[in-house]
């Protein structure tokens, strides 16, 4: 008789040996107690024994991995039985007396094969048929034979396999980053491990690596020991089991317990997603029975997009190109794609260390990624899961897969960290410093890896950080205040009287009466929010901290100030290009001079030519061409000649040529070059991928001109090759022209300010600015449908 109560304290081997041997009596008991039907004149003798009959086991017990108080999933496999019913009858029966839950089915292997071409759980159950007992060639041929038809059915099959993975994901969330997970059907759960093997049998991917298995047996480890302490079936790790099952396993703590949950969730579903993007990839190609030629388009210097991946270009040289990784991250971004395994192994084994402190353009790259919202937090899951993310940033590792007991809180630290960053960059045209923000809201929590306040703890962290990407002190200052300060409008506003000039007196003192910081801190309390839940963050809290904003505002007096663009000087000319002066009169000469310097993070190109309407929109357009990225721009006017000077950065790694940028502008300013058409056709050649995170932000500012200018339109908008060209060419289409222009780049955000004017000297009035608006908004969508040629009224602009 089986010992139903010392079952669940076996170990699991041991249990599954136990039940086996008992079945394995069973049903030789069963087949020796039930009569032989009769033997027909002249046929074959009436088999005896388990001869043409095996128990087979399916589910957690086929393969071995039966938890305490778990089911018995059996099939009673029969050829040539007449006898099979009564068989069954004096098996089952045993069973159901002694209590265990038992899932039953009694077929014929053809019977088998067609439930199981049709059903996609009885098919994925009989992939793991086990023999219990009884006839082992009749076992083999019915798994010969399911496995045969799970990869003639793969096609139809593993799309209900796939959206039944999603459903669940909705249903039960993630098992990553639930308090009280289910251990077994959260997306990331122990079906994960046991759907990975399903599709190795449909030989569309290799069978799971030994670190995938050794990660689903912890999870396994750990629904034994929740099941053994709760002494019922249960998957579901409750708050009250964690104590004791952590202890059980060894673990320090319940917290320890629930972070190794975590880990193991986050890698099932990383390598669950990355095989079914492989799946579903193979299941397109499989109707048409070739494979058809893929297109690799350019991303960035080293990077191309292959297919719906992205992956390194033939010359890249990972070994000597520290800031190819992060290159590669933030084209995949932009691109809303990911980086294909193999680029993410070939990244994790070549890269070199990152140079300290950060070169310029490796920060950009970085800043960039950010910048790209919601797309971004499955690559930074890339990097995480390959261990490049520790490198970059090794305080990360003290907050990788925390976990957060406050229900408030949807995520692990980390994780909650990285949606910051991506609900930050909806933020980023709020604020003059969108950079400082976005490291900002994914370094405010980093102090919880730590003993102590985390604000106050994580202040240094946040500093050193900083410090070590390359920032300025005054920048590292600011981002050590944002992270001490984080929780510090949200806190006085919900718990304060907000009228009172008391508080304002001391939110003004606490950031040093600094109107940037304010601007800040209210952004990052809002990406927080959002991250966090939405009891987190009402809308009465939003109001709330808006309206502390405001008074504490009014009480500094004042605007922020943006960050000083970069110093530009002008390079001395290296070639010059003649042509005819089409804006000076016949028989004028024309002579457009550049010379081009190295400077940190790109080079700095300086433009010389006569001064005219349409020379910033021409020269930018000429550089966007040559695909040259502007990150800042400055102009200076003496004489009636123009200098412009550009800070730029090759996207392709291709250093610019003086001679072809001087004869691109001498081209398109006589009208040979026909600038539009061929920035159009270049978009569309490279079919450029800009994450939209936000619409443009508009502002005018007519109070502050002085000079010329009669207004200043100010816009910011996601980064996007040729965008200077677009928005001044679109300026000048409505009738104005730009005097004098602010470009800044700053991280994946552009933010230019245009000083303008009529030429009439009129005021620009509603009217106008409405049209103008409209011409901006259309510009940051990409290559405007209205083809402007060089005679465009763009004017050159002049120091602010």
């Amino acid at each position: 008789m089986l010992d139903t109560d010392s079952l669940p304290d076996l170990p699991r081997a041991e249990r599954v040996k136990t039940l086996d041997s008992w079945l394995g009596g069973l049903l030789a008991d069963a087949a020796a107690g039930t009569p032989p039907p009769r033997q027909h004149r002249g046929g074959p003798p009436p088999r005896v024994g388990t001869e043409g009959i095996a128990l087979v086991a399916v589910g957690s017990l086929g393969r071995e991995e039966l938890p305490p108080y778990g089911d018995l999933d059996l099939v009673l496999v029969h050829e040539g039985r007449p006898e099979v019913a009564a068989i069954a009858d004096a098996l089952w029966y045993p069973v159901w007396d002694t209590g265990l839950r038992l899932d039953h089915s009694v077929r014929s292997v053809a019977e088998a094969v067609a439930v199981a071409s049709t059903d996609v759980k009885a098919g994925l159950g009989l992939l793991d048929l086990r023999l219990v007992a009884g006839d082992a060639d009749l076992a083999a041929r019915l798994r010969t034979a399911t496995r045969a038809s799970w990869r003639q059915s793969a096609s139809r099959l593993l799309p209900q396999l796939r959206d039944l993975r999603r459903g669940r994901g909705r249903q039960l969330g993630e098992l990553a980053f639930l308090l009280e997970p289910d251990l077994k059907e959260a997306y990331g759960g122990l079906r994960e491990g046991q759907i990975l093997r399903a599709i190795a049998a449909a030989q569309l991917a290799d069978d799971p690596a030994d670190e995938v298995e050794q990660t689903y047996a912890f999870l396994l480890d750990v629904r034994d020991e929740l099941r053994r302490r709760a002494g019922r079936p249960t998957d579901v790790l409750v708050r009250q089991e964690q104590r004791p099952v952590a202890e059980s396993l060894g673990l320090a703590d319940e917290d320890t317990l629930l972070r190794e949950v975590s880990l193991a969730g986050r890698r099932l579903a990383f390598v669950a997603d990355e095989t079914w993007r492989r799946v579903e990839a193979a299941l397109v190609r499989r109707p048409r029975g070739r494979y058809r030629r893929v297109r690799r388009e350019p991303l960035a210097d080293g990077v191309v997009r292959q297919g719906d991946e992205v992956v390194l270009a033939r010359d890249a040289r990972p070994t000597a190109d520290p800031g190819l990784l992060l290159r590669a991250a933030a084209a995949s971004a932009r691109a809303e794609l990911l980086l294909s395994p193999y680029t993410l192994k070939v990244l994790a084994v070549h890269s070199p260390p990152m140079p300290e402190p950060w070169p310029a353009d490796i920060r950009w790259s970085f800043l960039r990624l950010l910048a790209s919202g919601q797309p971004a937090v499955a690559v930074l899951e890339q990097l995480d899961q390959e261990g490049l993310l520790g490198r970059l940033l090794p305080e990360w590792d003290r907050v990788r897969s925390l976990p957060q007991r406050h229900p408030w809180h949807r995520f692990t630290v980390d994780r909650h960290l990285v949606e910051a960053a991506a609900a930050a960059a909806e933020l980023t045209h709020d604020v003059d410093r969108p950079d400082l923000l976005l490291v900002a809201a994914l370094l405010h929590d980093i102090g919880k890896g730590w003993p102590g306040d985390h604000s106050v703890v994580g202040e240094p962290i946040a500093a050193e950080i900083g410090t070590r990407m390359g920032f300025s002190p005054a920048d590292v200052a600011v981002l050590a205040t944002l992270v001490r300060h984080h929780l510090l409008l949200p806190a006085t506003a919900t718990r304060r009287d907000i009228d009172d000039p008391a508080t304002i007196d001391r939110v003004a003192a606490t950031i040093g009466h600094d109107p940037a910081v304010l601007q800040l801190l209210h952004a990052l309390a809002q990406a927080d929010g959002a991250a966090t839940s939405t009891s987190a963050w009402s809308p009465w809290k939003a109001h709330l901290v808006a309206a502390l904003v405001a008074r504490v505002q009014a009480r500094l007096g004042s605007v922020p100030a943006a960050e000083p663009q970069p110093v530009l000087h002008p390079t001395e000319p290296q070639v010059s290009a003649s042509g005819q002066d089409t804006a000076g009169g016949a028989g004028a000469e024309a002579a457009v001079t550049v010379g081009i310097a190295d400077v940190a993070g790109g080079q700095q190109v300086t433009i010389g030519a006569t001064d005219r309407p349409g020379l910033l929109s021409t020269s930018a357009g000429v550089l966007a061409l040559n695909q040259l990225d502007v990150r800042a721009a400055k102009s200076s006017v003496e004489d009636g000649r123009a200098t412009l000077v550009f800070a730029v950065h090759p996207r392709f790694g291709r250093a610019p040529v003086p001679e072809i940028l001087a004869d691109g502008v001498r081209a398109a300013l006589e009208g040979t070059l026909p600038l539009a058409a061929r920035l159009h056709q270049r978009e569309a050649d490279y079919r450029q991928h800009s994450v939209r995170i936000a619409p443009p932000r508009i502002s005018w500012h007519n109070g502050e001109v002085s000079g010329d200018a009669t207004g200043i339109v100010e816009v910011r908008a996601a980064d996007q090759a040729g965008l200077l060209y677009r928005l001044t060419a679109a300026i000048a289409e409505e009738g104005l022209d730009v005097t004098s222009a602010r470009i800044e780049t700053l991280g994946g955000d552009a933010v230019d300010c245009f000083y303008v004017c009529n030429p009439s000297g009129s005021p620009v009035d509603a009217d106008q600015r409405q049209r103008v608006e409209a011409a901006l908004v259309t510009a940051t969508r990409g290559t405007q449908e209205v083809e402007h040629d060089a005679a465009v009224h763009v004017g050159t602009d002049t120091p602010n």
